[in-house]
Order: C-alpha cells, then structure tokens, then sequence
C-alpha cells in the first residue's frame, strides 16, 4: 500500500530560532519533502529561502505597498535575474 503524503505549511517557522536550530529546520524540511510530502514555509530569514526550491515573491513593498507577485521561480532565478526588495536582500546573503 502506497503511504499517502501530506502538505505542510509553515509561517514564520525560524522566529525565536538560534542559527544552529535553522539548520535543523532546513534538515527536517528536506526529510518531509524526501519523504515525498509538499511543504509550504512564508518566511523572511535568508537562509531559508536560499535553500528552497522554489520562490513566490510578493511585493513590491509591504503591507498596502504589496500584494501583487512579483517573481516566482528558483533562488537562483531571484537573485540573478530580478531587482525586487527580496532579491536584494538574498543577493547580499549569498554572496556573502
């Protein structure tokens, strides 16, 4: 019998986290997604984007400023090929 997979979705789940207990995170969340399950995080922290797979970028600004998507694709797509506020911000962490 096939094991039936889930979606997961988390907002904000690196809040109150030390840098080490990130990297946990990231560990579980590559376990769930090998496992076969889909896994949704609304996050902020950079070291989490810049593992996923895929980006959903809201923008261009927040709160009444936002709203609209202004990229989707991968990391490495955002930091590349975009001038958003996001893909400032990860294109400073990783290059770093």
């Amino acid at each position: 019998m096939a094991e039936k997979s889930s979606t997961y979705i988390l907002d904000e789940p690196t809040t109150g986290l030390h840098l080490a207990d990130v990297d946990k995170l990231l560990a579980l969340l590559d376990r769930l997604v090998d496992d076969g399950n889909s896994v949704i995080v609304i996050e902020h922290h950079q070291a989490v984007m810049a593992h996923a797979d895929w980006i959903i970028d809201l923008g261009p600004g927040g709160g009444h400023d936002g709203g609209e998507i202004v990229f989707t694709g991968t990391p490495a797509e955002l930091v590349t090929g975009r001038d958003t506020l996001t893909a400032r911000h990860l294109r400073d962490y990783v290059g770093s």
